[in-house]
């Protein structure tokens, strides 16, 4: 095959991702800070570097999988970042949800580096990533696409080639982000009214998957809230930084967005009464807590 591949960031996406280059024969170095994740992945068969430049020194694609867009400023540009190290021509695969205009600034500076870019965010959650079926928003050059075009096939069951120039992909994740912050909401606001007014709420549950009220996330998320548990797949915090993408990219269109600031104000009270690291489904802790309801399996807090 030939190519050789870095994942810097090993979270629930990124080691997914990793994992699922290693399945398909890809020699992979994977960075993160807790070294018990690296452990992880040596016992899987992948390699690890201490700093992203150690990882690009090697690398052929160099996946960005980090939480926002600071912590993606500072592994490729930062102290013993990955881009200084890379050869010239190394495709940067940006798998970061963060605002349209930082990701064109990024791949602007990857560009005058000698670097290649793809606009590259992710979505489809923990499960599909490890099973290698994620959805890829990707847009950026046709050179960048022929180098790392079998990696991304590696990683996801569908990539969206959305054109040449980067920052679409971050556009379309932006709106899907929308959607979804709205319809994790929408979905605590659901269930707590049910259980509310006297309804199980497994049963209410049930119902509503078959119905047309349904939505992916109601089902995804509402399982979480039925079984009262609140691991976190995608945290409360990750939706703050997301819902804050979409309504700052609103306000700077002067477009209004009178449902994802709701949805903002929510996921913000949930992180301000200590649900920041839960599951985002958390945000049923909210409506809870106002309507005086207990949520299946909860104690309180």
């Amino acid at each position: 095959m030939g190519l050789t591949t870095a994942v810097i960031g090993l979270g629930s996406m990124g080691w997914g991702a990793a994992v699922s280059l290693l399945r398909a024969g890809f020699p992979t170095a994977g960075v993160d800070i807790r070294e018990t994740v690296l452990d992880d992945f040596r016992k899987e068969g992948g390699q690890t570097s201490s700093t992203p430049s150690e990882a690009a020194a090697g690398a052929d694609i160099i996946f960005v999988f980090v939480v926002n867009a600071e912590q993606t400023d500072q592994v490729l540009f930062g102290e013993n970042g990955a881009v200084a190290a890379a050869a010239p021509g190394s495709t940067f695969v940006l798998c970061v949800t963060m605002p349209p205009s930082y990701t064109l600034d990024v791949a602007t500076r990857l560009t005058a580096a000698g670097m290649k870019v793809i606009d590259a965010p992710v979505s489809g959650g923990a499960a599909k990533a490890l099973a290698g079926e994620m959805t890829i928003m990707a847009s950026g050059a046709a050179g960048a696409f022929d180098q790392a075009g079998p990696a991304l096939d590696a990683i996801a069951s569908k990539v969206f080639r959305l054109g040449d120039d980067p920052g679409t992909g971050s556009r379309v994740k932006m709106i899907n982000q929308l959607l979804a912050g709205v319809h994790i909401a929408a979905m605590g606001e659901a269930l707590t009214m049910g259980i509310r007014s006297g309804l199980d709420a497994r049963m209410l549950y049930e119902v509503i998957i078959e119905c047309a009220g349904n939505s992916w996330m109601f089902e995804n998320r509402g399982q979480h809230v039925v079984d009262g548990d609140y691991a976190p797949k995608s945290a409360v915090d990750i939706f703050v930084k997301d819902m804050g993408i979409v309504t700052s990219e609103g306000r700077a269109a002067d477009f209004p967005l009178p449902l994802s600031e709701t949805a903002l104000s929510l996921f913000k009270e949930a992180q301000t009464a200590g649900y920041g690291r839960e599951d985002d489904s958390a945000v049923a802790k909210v409506y809870a807590a106002k309507g005086g309801i207990a949520l299946p399996g909860s104690s309180g807090k």
